[in-house]
């Protein structure tokens, strides 16, 4: 047991969490402003949803025997044998049970990011009964297949140091899929859209960034020289994609701090995946490219007519899966000896397990997601009514107003 890798993980616990309700404010101040109070909620609900879900079943099913390559068993069910002591397998040097916490504060984030998908327009029963789904049917296997013991991509030798397949792509395609089923808001296209409170935005996205220190850094599970790399490949990916993205909003008009913020977001989500295996400088390569990446499938979701509403699959999807796959190609030993080199040094076969894993995410969420969302819609149906969504969800789903 070591005391400083344990402090770290406590703080890094903390500063996850953080990122839930910076999330919802992000989010919140995108929508007009008869519907912020819904989506703060259907952000900041997972603390509470996942919080439960994880302790009886979620964690055991992500991270307990493994079964297949595919899935965890039911031994770590209730925290059973969940304690104190570190496990061999995933926390050599900090409790287990800090371990799991750790683990819970990815799986309360991760479908929150899919909620910029259906604002303003979903059933709050049908979303909460699909959050526990997909929690159930995606996030949990998707994890034991990366990160679990014996998880067959584990045992391939993917590199996703933070969640990159497990959260970023995941949710992004997801999301897409969500979008694809529940169809446009009422007036999509037609009538004004515009974010209500840009400010509530950029405090998130401020919040966001320093949480995501936690995110990536914490990974490491200990406070040492892979956790301090983390750190700072972090801080320079997100710093570059934000001058990026102003530089490309400024050629097409004017810097706008909307879009600077979520160039940041961008930049943050793109080297997740990489972020403890790779040096600051190609950091800054995966942050460059992904700006423009994701700037410009926003644009072609636009030209599309599609209502993803707050981009999730641009922002998380899209970047994500250039982060996984620039993991293959910048990927050091020099910075990580658990890791592995990628293609620019010399290892090809890196790269081609990196595509595959990003392959995989994709068709697994995007396909799963379509199914339940599908299901859902034409049991319980997934929208409010049309006047429900004039009125706006925060008085008719949740009878409250967010502003006098």
């Amino acid at each position: 047991m070591n005391s400083g890798d344990t402090a770290w993980i406590l703080v890094s616990c903390a500063l996850v969490l953080m990122m839930t309700p910076a999330l919802a404010l992000f989010y919140g101040g995108m929508v007009r402003r008869k519907n912020v109070l819904s989506t703060l909620t259907l952000s900041y609900i997972f603390m509470a949803l996942i919080g439960v879900q994880w302790v009886l079943y979620g964690y055991s099913l992500a991270f307990g025997t493994d079964i297949g390559g595919l899935i965890g068993g039911l031994n770590f069910a209730g925290f059973n044998g969940v304690g104190a002591l570190p496990n061999e397998d995933y926390s050599k040097t900090i409790p287990h049970s800090l371990f799991a916490a750790f683990q819970m504060m990815f799986a309360v984030i991760t479908p929150a990011l899919i909620t910029g998908a259906f604002v303003e327009r979903v059933q709050y029963k049908s979303f909460l009964l699909f959050s526990l789904l997909w929690a159930t049917l995606v996030y949990d296997p998707l994890c034991h297949w990366v990160w679990g013991q014996g998880g067959w991509l584990k045992q391939m030798g993917v590199l996703d140091f933070a969640g990159g397949t497990v959260v970023h792509i995941a949710a992004g395609f997801s999301a897409l899929a969500f979008a694809l089923v529940i169809g446009p808001r009422k007036g999509f296209g037609k009538a004004p859209m515009e974010p209500h409170n840009i400010t509530l935005t950029v405090l998130g996205a401020g919040l966001l960034w320093v949480g995501w220190f936690g995110f990536n850094a914490g990974s490491a599970l200990a406070a040492n020289g892979v956790a301090v790399n983390a750190l700072l490949t972090t801080n320079t990916s997100a710093a570059t994609a934000g001058l990026v993205w102003m530089l490309l909003s400024w050629l097409d008009g004017r810097p706008s701090p909307l879009g600077i913020a979520t160039g940041m977001v961008v930049g943050l989500a793109a080297v997740t995946p990489a972020s403890g295996f790779v040096t600051p400088l190609a950091a800054m390569v995966i942050g460059a490219v992904a700006a423009p990446i994701s700037y410009y499938t926003m644009r072609f979701r636009d030209r599309r007519k599609l209502d993803e509403s707050l981009d999730v699959w641009a922002c998380h999807g899209m970047a994500s899966s250039w982060g996984t796959l620039a993991t293959g190609l910048f990927a050091t030993v020099a910075v990580n000896s658990d890791g592995a080199n990628g293609l620019f040094l010399g290892n090809p076969k890196q790269f081609g397990i990196q595509a595959l894993a990003v392959v995989v995410t994709i068709i697994f969420s995007f396909t799963v997601t379509y199914v339940v969302a599908k299901l859902l819609d034409w049991s319980i149906g997934l929208r409010v009514t049309p006047i429900e969504e004039e009125v706006g969800l925060d008085i008719s789903s949740h009878g409250e107003r967010s502003y006098s």
